[in-house]
């Protein structure tokens, strides 16, 4: 990682509220980024970021999710961002799992409720499957191959940017998907630059999931304008499959803006459903 990278890091930490403290959390698979901001007392709420957005992206969201819960913004071990692979090799969905498993312990929280966007939500889900006992809420923020793939044309358009990652070509294409919301600025060039890196570590990526099998709470939230896959159609598969959970689609969003662009609508979705009765009463 350079110096720019990290100093573009650091200009979107620094957006998070006053309070905010940073925690490294020791794991067999290599120290772990935290950024935990709310009541130490409150419920934990755990954050997984989308691909090579790190756990800053979460600044708009923290004020309002911190008001109510502990939230604990992860940086994935394997992406982008100061979390370090070092010691037990992080190959496989399954070491994915047993990492996050480190970081709760490492946090002290025998459960807590989850919340994922895009890859972040596919690394939610595939925990809650994992360990359902750890999980005592799950909110999933425009999934990615949780509720079926991607769309062929997204994919392609996505693997020629990976391919050949530019400042130019990224920056573009993040407009593209986006259609047109105004992306924030210092999030922007934190994902630009990550994307731009040589040598950048891959994250951990897997088959689309079932989720059938989830029984915790779950809330399923999709970008209305996301290019990365049909909002609606995810919206009615998640139905399908999970016929407890809530259900909504945001329009006028797209797949990258949806945590920061749609917070305030995001924020008050999250905070309601953690806050609903479970079906147990």
């Amino acid at each position: 990682m350079s110096d720019t990278y990290f100093a573009a890091y650091d200009a979107l930490l620094a957006r998070w509220p006053s309070g905010t403290a940073e925690l490294t959390v020791p794991t067999s698979y290599g120290p772990t980024r935290v950024h935990a901001y709310g009541p130490p007392d409150g419920p934990p709420l755990v954050l997984l970021h989308g691909g090579g957005a790190t756990g800053t992206a979460w600044f708009a969201n923290a004020p309002a999710l911190g008001s109510r819960h502990r939230v604990y913004a992860v940086d994935i071990l394997g992406d982008v961002g100061r979390s370090e692979r070092a010691g037990l090799p992080l190959r496989t969905p399954r070491d994915l799992t047993a990492w996050l498993d480190a970081v709760l312990d490492g946090l002290s929280l025998p459960a807590a409720a989850l919340c994922g966007h895009s890859y972040g939500g596919w690394v939610a889900a595939a925990y809650a499957l994992h360990a359902p006992h750890r999980v005592q809420r799950l909110a999933l923020l425009d999934p990615t191959q949780v509720f079926g793939g991607y769309r062929p044309g997204y994919l392609l358009r996505a693997l020629r940017m990976l391919l050949r990652p530019t400042e130019r070509r990224v920056g573009a294409y993040l407009d593209w998907e986006t259609a047109g919301t105004r992306v924030d600025e210092d999030f922007r060039r934190l994902y630009v630059l990550g994307a731009t890196l040589r040598g950048r570590s891959r994250p951990v990526v897997g088959r689309t999931l079932d989720p059938a099998p989830l029984t915790m709470p779950v809330l399923a939230l999709f970008a209305g304008h996301s290019r990365v896959h049909d909002a609606e159609a995810r919206a009615d598969r998640a139905r399908q499959l999970l016929p407890q959970a809530k259900v909504h689609v945001l329009p006028g969003l797209g797949h990258h803006a949806l945590p920061v662009a749609g917070a305030a609508s995001v924020d008050a979705i999250v905070l309601d459903f953690l806050g609903a009765p479970s079906a147990e009463g």
